[in-house]
């Protein structure tokens, strides 16, 4: 499938529905080699207008979903109108259905260690998707507590379960810089995605936000009541919406 891009800020997001999408990604596990799924939103573009390593991964992407709700605005702003938000964690879900019905395996690898003996938020996670998918085989987990030297064995880890694909819960932009780092170094694995605190909420340690935000596209002020930590992370969205404009000023100069 020949995939439609349009720069935001300069930084290329595929014009796609979830299901196209889906049927890309599908293709992604056919083929020989590891490719990367990266699911930017308003934050990490505006991350990836300052960083040339990171705006030079996500063009490589084989694809790159529109997971900010801001992105859709910012291309109607643009005239480009991305038609739908995928979101990175319902897009999970629907590739550990495809996992299981294939026989694929999936390895974890993010978030925190363990915690007073539950396990780590990985292991958590990946009992919950078994619970969901029974016939999901997750080839291993490992936390996200690692220095750079402990990079290589983890890539031989991933190796030696033969994972099929590759979830990394990092924090963005490591897991995206991680897994172009490793591209080359993975043997079984034909895929990989970034997902953020997604393995959190599938452990349970942390509440997605309700139904009402995620049909608004109001997660980022869910995510910031729940945390006013946040709010220098949430400073990018406006930061955002400005270049934006911007951009579309000086088109129309």
């Amino acid at each position: 499938m020949n995939l439609n891009r349009t720069p935001i800020l300069g930084i290329p997001i595929d014009m796609i529905t979830k299901e196209d999408a889906f049927a890309v990604f599908e293709g992604l596990m056919e083929r020989p080699g590891f490719d990367m799924i990266v699911t930017p939103n308003s934050e990490i573009v505006v991350n990836a207008t300052e960083d040339a390593q990171l705006a030079a991964l996500i063009e490589k992407a084989g694809l790159i979903i529109p997971d900010g709700i801001g992105l859709v605005y910012a291309s109607k702003i643009l005239g480009h109108d991305l038609s739908e938000r995928i979101t990175g964690i319902d897009f999970l879900t629907e590739i550990l259905g495809y996992l299981e019905r294939t026989g694929k395996s999936v390895y974890l690898l993010g978030s925190k260690p363990d915690v007073e003996g539950r396990g780590s938020v990985a292991e958590l996670a990946a009992n919950a998707m078994r619970e969901r998918f029974p016939g999901l085989i997750v080839a291993g987990t490992h936390h996200g507590y690692f220095g750079q030297d402990d990079e290589a064995a983890i890539v031989e880890e991933i190796n030696a379960s033969r994972a099929d694909f590759l979830c990394v819960a990092l924090g963005s932009p490591k897991q995206e810089k991680f897994m172009d780092k490793y591209r080359d170094a993975f043997t079984s694995t034909r895929c990989g995605i970034g997902v953020g605190g997604s393995l959190d909420v599938w452990a349970g340690t942390v509440q997605r936000a309700p139904e009402f935000y995620q049909k608004h596209g109001l997660e980022w002020l869910y995510r910031f009541i729940k945390q006013p930590s946040r709010l220098p992370r949430m400073m990018k969205l406006p930061v955002f919406m400005l270049k934006v404009i911007a951009q579309k000023n000086r088109r129309n100069k």
